[in-house]
């Protein structure tokens, strides 16, 4: 037999690691024909692991595992048509425990996976749905990486994680982080192509979820029992597929002793990864990397809509841009002074470092741009090169050579012809990307160098970027040169124009503006059509996780752009929460939302009539009440009636002509009968002309609170100014005592979000204990109840210090705290108004008393 040639560095984009023929020691596999029946090969443990007394070797699946395991894994396999979503079965009682199992297909045969099945609290669904809800409602890319890392790091408790987003040539850049405090950061640190070879990257696009456990690559081999084919097992699709010899070198040499990976893809290619990295060995559970898998959909999924809108919110503001621009045109008769004096004006339009316009032979600009005498050089070659088109490049050296003397200052350009002739241009520079560069980490860290060399640690890495990239701007994206063709067509109109029908040559070139904007806007539609037909096919009882999956994709996509809801458990909800949860998006500078009332927690049966009540209430008035209109005005008020009865008071004014239905549609008898058909209430409405008014009354039997009971209202936050509020929070030392990892993330979320950055978190009593012995926070916010036992005893220990602390607790009333304790108490789910005020008022306190 042949001897396998040695794989290095020299070799490494051939390397064939879909088809090593081993996997890693924290699974098993085997491998049937097509139906499941004959078992073709199998990884070296799997008798030992599986606890199979039978031989494997040459027998039936059936006489390997058992016949009901047999059936269960043939059924599931029935089910997988796709090997990028494995059937999933979990907990399959074998001899050697409980295992969790991932069957796919493909030509080969039928592969089954199994792993030890470990418990868990939360449902992969469930922890899934809880990701996705923190995060559907966000409308920024950069906030968007920043918060899924920080929950994914609560979520699955590795030491770093990171989201690492590819450039157009294969390099990586690190654009988001949270991790151990104690480790150096990478956060903004550039890769080259070759750290993420490229058949990984096609494994990547193929398998989105990738588990090293262990890095110091103890690789179980595949067994053949001579009637499978000569061809080795492709494991494409396989989580337990063995790693690259370099790629675990790589991690070694980082002192990374275990990873994960989620790939992120957008419009059908790798868009970047969610990378997860641990410091000793660590396996992930079947159930959490469901959960991550499905996080990671709807994380592509969001963020290709965010990208979209970022086009369209581009375009928008080039337009505009533009728009004065003409505006500016039609009324001045020096077009060359304009052009000159609008340059600040076409640096806010295009991302760039410098910009300048060569006109008639003279020069004006502003920012970085190269030496005034290489000016008519470079209006020469773009003359030469361009054909009277728009011409760029990001490396302005390779076309002008000269210009690697001046590449700190503008390395890369795009440049705009003003007319049809080679002389008049509108240029825009970029610098050399290097320059802008600095390690972030411990300059004095020292990395393990292993047998493949120094090139495989991060610094040594990092240092190759740099010389890759040399003599290199940041790229032009296709979008900008649609920018670029916007403003060329504005400008040739102007200039060449400019003593004809100005109006009428106006109106041209804002119709090349708006078909522009209807073509970024259109790629959204199309998205946006895509996951509504998703969303139109219903999901059937029955379906396994990997087919629930596929589903969802769409489904949380929609749920992203609908209302905030309140996060309910069996206990019923917050009014105050609901109503803050339906009227936000709806509230503005131009429309007037007054809400109030104390604090009323409604049983299950209640809020969830309420919820539908009130959402048909704020849909309708936004679409044709008073919220649908500048000027508008709702008030909602809450209280007790004498006879104990929630009376809730909804009033609106400042709106259009109100008129009665001429027909009672669904939401009219939704509105009208249920609260008196669900709960034996009272429900009327009043179609005024002046603003519709509606009156709902909640029987007593379905309420608790509101004698007395602590609230924090907004008003508490609103009478301090952001200034005001940053100056008290930002130096304080906070101690978050929460059981929750999520929950722990959220709050910390909230309180970095208001000024609040040295926050401690504790799990449990004992835990909070010892970090007390090593300092005393300026305030406590203590769950209640902690599962094994409540924060009590924390608390006892914070007021002998005389240190200000929060409640905090899902139930509905005070009675889960003694008395002996005047702490304010926060409802949970938290709400960052109430919280941060709650913060303050204990803080303000504390002082008055000092």
């Amino acid at each position: 037999m042949n001897e396998a040639p040695k794989v290095d560095l020299t070799n490494c984009d051939r390397e064939p690691i879909h088809i090593p023929g081993s996997i890693q020691a924290h699974g098993a596999l085997i491998v049937c024909d097509g139906t499941g029946g004959d078992v073709l090969a199998y990884s070296a443990n799997t008798a030992d692991m599986l606890g199979i007394l039978a031989p494997v070797e040459g027998s039936r699946l059936e006489d390997a595992v058992g016949p009901d395991v047999a059936h269960t894994l043939r059924n599931a396999l029935a089910t997988s048509d796709d090997p990028s979503r494995p059937a999933l079965r979990m907990g399959l009682e074998l001899p050697g425990g409980l295992f969790d199992a991932a069957v796919h297909r493909t030509p080969q045969g039928a592969f089954m996976e199994f792993e030890p099945h470990a418990k868990y609290s939360d449902q992969p669904l469930e922890t899934a749905r809880m990701l996705i809800s923190r995060v559907r409602s966000i409308g920024g890319i950069d906030e968007l990486v920043d918060k899924s890392v920080r929950l994914i790091f609560a979520m699955l408790a590795y030491d770093r994680v990171m989201i690492y987003r590819f450039e157009h040539d294969g390099s990586g850049k690190v654009v988001s982080e949270h991790k151990r405090r104690d480790l150096e950061s990478f956060k903004g640190q550039y890769f080259p192509a070759s750290d993420i070879p490229k058949q990984a990257r096609i494994l990547y696009l193929k398998n989105t979820i990738r588990i090293i456990s262990d890095a110091q690559d103890e690789r179980i081999p595949i067994v053949s029992n001579g009637r499978a084919s000569d061809e080795p097992l492709d494991l494409s699709f396989a989580h337990l597929r063995s790693v690259s010899p370099i790629h675990c070198e790589y991690l070694r040499n980082m002192g990374v002793a275990a990873s994960m990976s989620i790939s992120i893809v957008v419009d059908g290619e790798l868009w970047g990864l969610v990378a997860c990295h641990h410091y000793s060995p660590k396996s992930l559970a079947m159930q959490q990397r469901v959960a991550a898998e499905m996080f990671g959909e709807f994380l592509s999924l969001h963020l290709s809509a965010l990208k979209q809108k970022q086009i369209l919110d581009t375009a928008n503001r080039a337009r505009r841009s533009l728009d004065r621009f003409l505006q500016a045109a039609s009324q001045s008769a020096d077009i060359t002074q304009l052009l000159r004096d609008s340059l600040p004006e076409f640096a806010h339009i295009m991302p760039s470092d410098g910009v300048g316009l060569w006109l008639e032979g003279g020069w004006t600009s502003m920012g970085s741009v190269p030496p005034l005498p290489d000016i008519a050089k470079i209006a020469e070659l773009v003359g030469t090169a361009s054909g009277g088109r728009i011409w760029g490049t990001d490396q302005l050296a390779l076309h002008l050579p000269e210009a690697a003397s001046y590449a700190s200052a503008a390395c890369g350009v795009l440049a705009i012809p003003l007319s049809q002739r080679p002389k008049d241009y509108l240029f825009f520079f970029r610098k050399e990307l290097v320059q802008t560069l600095n390690w972030a980490g411990n300059p004095e860290k020292s990395y393990e160098i292993g047998p493949l060399g120094d090139r495989l640690t991060p610094r040594k890495s990092f240092a190759i970027w740099k010389e890759t990239v040399h003599l290199k701007a940041q790229r032009w994206t296709e979008e900008e040169w649609e920018i670029a063709e916007a403003i060329r067509a504005v400008l040739v109109e102007v200039v060449l124009h400019h003593n004809e029908l100005l109006a009428d040559e106006r109106g041209k070139a804002d119709v090349r503006q708006r078909m522009l904007n209807e073509e970024l806007n259109h790629r959204v539609k199309n998205i946006l059509a895509v996951i509504k037909a998703l969303v139109g096919h219903p999901v059937r009882e029955g379906r396994d996780i990997g087919e629930y999956v596929s589903t969802l994709k769409g489904r949380i996509q929609a749920l992203s752009f609908a209302h905030d809801q309140v996060v309910r458990g069996a206990d019923g909800g917050s009014l105050k929460e609901l109503l803050e949860a339906e009227l936000k998006p709806y509230s503005g500078e131009h429309r007037t939302i007054l809400m109030k009332g104390g604090e009323f927690w409604l049983d299950s049966r209640a809020f969830s009539v309420m919820a539908l009540v009130l959402h048909e209430m704020s849909t309708n008035a936004a679409k044709y009440g008073s919220l649908s209109e500048v000027g508008g005005r709702l008030d909602v008020n809450w209280k007790r009636t004498e006879a104990g009865d929630l009376e809730i008071s909804w009033r609106e004014s400042g709106g259009p002509l109100v008129r009665k239905p001429s027909r009672a549609g669904f939401g009219t008898v939704l509105i009208e009968r249920s609260i008196p058909y669900e709960l034996s209430g009272d429900s009327s409405v009043e179609y005024l002309e002046g603003g519709l008014n509606a009156r709902f009354l909640v029987p007593a039997k379905h309420v608790q609170g509101g004698e007395g009971a602590e609230t924090v209202s907004d008003a508490d936050l609103n009478s301090a100014s952001t200034r005001e509020i940053n100056d008290t929070l930002q130096e304080i030392e906070v101690l978050l005592v929460e059981d929750q990892m999520l929950v722990a993330a959220d709050v910390e979320i909230m309180l970095a979000e208001n000024g609040v950055h040295n926050v401690t978190t504790a799990p449990s009593v004992d835990e909070a204990m010892k970090r007390l012995k090593n300092f005393t926070p300026d305030v406590a916010i203590l769950d209640v109840n902690l599962g094994t036992g409540t924060s009590l005893p924390i608390a006892e220990e914070l007021e002998r210090r005389g240190v200000p602390f929060i409640f905090a607790t899902g139930y509905s009333d005070r009675s889960v705290v003694p008395a002996s304790f005047s702490a304010p108490v926060v409802r949970k789910p938290y709400e960052a108004t109430a919280l941060v005020g709650a913060v303050l008022r204990v803080l303000a306190a504390r002082d008055n008393v000092h």
